[in-house]
């Protein structure tokens, strides 16, 4: 109906108003009992403390849950229900990823695949074999490697690509998003002289000794040849949500809190949950102060009448990696002299994003991976928050992944949550301790340290840094192993945490740092009836089964939104 985005949304938020009214006056008199719903199983986790554990529960055709309880009780109670049996499997609340990126994610599902990729010579035989698949003259794209799993460990360079690719352009996105590897066909299309000593503000372009593009660009370098890659149309970037859609119910997740999104990938999701074509919930955290920042400060916080999706925060970068050493540090990388990592966003602009943020209302959730940067956030937040500090505001640090022992309790005294990704431990402890030293460590991936502080955990998996599967997730937690079983015993071990604790980060943790807590991240009554259903316990199986613990069904809204074959 709108042209303009920002009247299109701000029309839908008034029209929902009024929608929600009239359904709330009509429900009010019906009675939903045609439409009830039973559901027994050997053991369902409620994540609820009252009654931690049932064997039935049931909800109406709205999807809300009616009771929690024993079969005998719930079908005496609702006889008439449609009864679901799952037999001896297990069913825990929704798993909601809480820190993700769907648009990319599917992108990624649409590109060359590097992930795991063992050397420099096994990318080029997958991109080879993507290649055969590509018209003439098309960008050859891909995601996924890390030059941490190759022999000698160093960046590679456009020549290691050229002789392969010598006319097609290659740009590759390094498997933490930070950093794109180019051949020479790609420099070349770049329409400026990448040769000198200069540095774009917030980035990185790797250089040899004599000056020259070495073909590696890190963090905001990167926009160098992106500006220059070909974009995708709608179709396409509509196939990329639906298949990122797909994998994340195959996987288990009835939620993604999605980093990063834009005012244009905002109008693309409320086309799908218009559409009903969103299967999970959404909860958008925008793109920085920009556009998307800019609706939210003009109309409020958006919601979709389908509660399917939302937009009530903003994310913002301050730093990079620690993979392609652009994480933040306040002493120098141990294994790069020197150098300190890069700040993406200046301090004054990033605390001017925040300030905007607040004054809007809006949730700030800011990326901070290195000591500094960590510490950048922290100062932030106390100088925005003042005297307010102690409010019930739920700012969060995205990923804390190296934090000076010093400002671990500051998370607790501003109340900061902690959303964290597990696998992140497990992907980078073969060279972590190489990249910040072992006293830096105590800070590190410190799951523990920060609950014993009180500090709220929000568990995700950053997909497609990591994997969009929660149950790697669940694993990295319980094991700080990688798939092997390595390191005996875990990595930094007294930093594990329990099944039920892991199982709570990924469900009312996740929920809690979304504002969601009265209506996901739990199973009682009155909450929605998002749910999994898996073939055994993840809380009593060895830790080791966990990866591989079948995800029978996805249920969103008392609706199976996945079924296994």
């Amino acid at each position: 109906m709108f042209s303009d985005p920002i009247l299109g949304i701000a029309w839908e938020v008034s029209m929902r108003r009024i929608c929600l009214l009239i359904s709330l006056a009509a429900a009010s008199g019906l009675a939903h009992a045609e439409g009830e719903h039973l559901l027994v199983a050997k053991r369902i986790h409620t994540g609820d403390a009252g009654a931690p554990v049932a064997e039935a529960m049931a909800w109406d055709a709205q999807g809300r849950l009616l009771a929690i309880g024993s079969a005998r009780a719930l079908y005496d109670r609702y006889p008439d229900a449609t009864r679901h049996d799952a037999g001896d499997a297990t069913v825990v609340p929704g798993l909601v990823d809480a820190h993700a990126h769907l648009m990319n994610l599917g992108f990624a599902l649409l590109r060359a695949d590097l992930v795991d990729a063992a050397s420099k010579d096994e990318v080029i035989r997958r991109l080879q074999a993507f290649e055969a698949t590509l018209p003439e003259g098309a960008w050859l794209l891909g995601r996924g490697w890390d030059q941490n799993d190759w022999p000698g460990k160093q960046f590679p360079t456009a020549a290691d690509l050229d002789s392969a690719f010598p006319d097609r352009p290659v740009w590759l996105e390094r498997v933490d998003g930070h950093a794109g590897w180019a051949n020479s066909a790609a420099l070349r299309a770049v329409e400026r002289d990448l040769a000198g000593d200069w540095q774009p503000d917030g980035g990185r372009i790797l250089r040899d000794d004599a000056g020259r593009a070495t073909g590696v660009f890190i963090d905001t370098a990167a926009a160098l040849v992106d500006a220059v890659v070909s974009q995708p149309d709608d179709a396409l970037r509509a196939e990329a949500l639906e298949r990122a859609l797909a994998a994340a119910v195959a996987n288990g997740l009835t939620g993604v809190h999605d980093m990063g999104v834009s005012l244009a990938d905002l109008q693309l999701m409320r086309g799908f949950a218009d559409a009903g074509k969103l299967p999970l919930r959404i909860r958008a955290y925008a793109n920085g102060d920009a556009a998307a920042l800019d609706a939210l400060c003009a109309m409020g916080a958006y919601e979709h009448a389908s509660g399917r999706l939302a937009m009530r925060g903003v994310k913002f970068y301050v730093d990079g990696a620690l993979g392609s050493r652009g994480a933040a540090l306040i002493e120098d990388y141990s294994d790069e002299p020197g150098h300190r990592g890069l700040l993406v966003t200046e301090p004054a602009a990033y605390a001017a994003g925040v300030a905007k943020a607040r004054g809007c209302g809006i949730q700030p959730a800011s990326h901070a991976i290195g000591d500094r940067g960590n510490r950048i956030v922290l100062d932030t937040y106390a100088a925005v928050l003042g005297d307010q500090a102690d409010g019930d505001h739920r700012w969060r640090i995205e990923h804390a992944q190296v934090v000076h022992r010093d400002d671990l309790p500051r998370f607790a005294s501003l109340k900061v949550i902690a959303s964290m990704q597990p696998t992140h431990a497990t992907s980078d402890m073969p060279w972590a301790e190489a990249r910040v030293g072992r006293e830096r460590l105590y800070g590190a991936y410190a799951w523990q340290r920060l609950r014993a502080l009180g500090v709220p955990l929000a568990l995700g998996s950053d997909f497609p840094v990591e994997s969009v599967d929660p149950r790697l997730g669940l694993y990295s937690a319980v094991t700080r192993q990688d798939r092997d079983g390595k390191p005996p015993g875990g990595w930094l071990p007294d930093q594990k945490l329990s099944p039920d604790q892991a199982l709570q980060g990924f469900t009312a943790g996740a929920a809690f740092a979304s504002f969601d807590e009265e209506n996901i991240g739990r199973l009682a009554p009155g909450l929605s009836a998002d749910f999994v259903v898996l073939d055994a316990d993840p809380l009593s199986v060895d830790a080791s089964r966990l990866p591989a613990l079948k995800v029978v069904s996805t249920w969103v809204d008392g609706q199976a939104v996945y079924t296994a074959d």
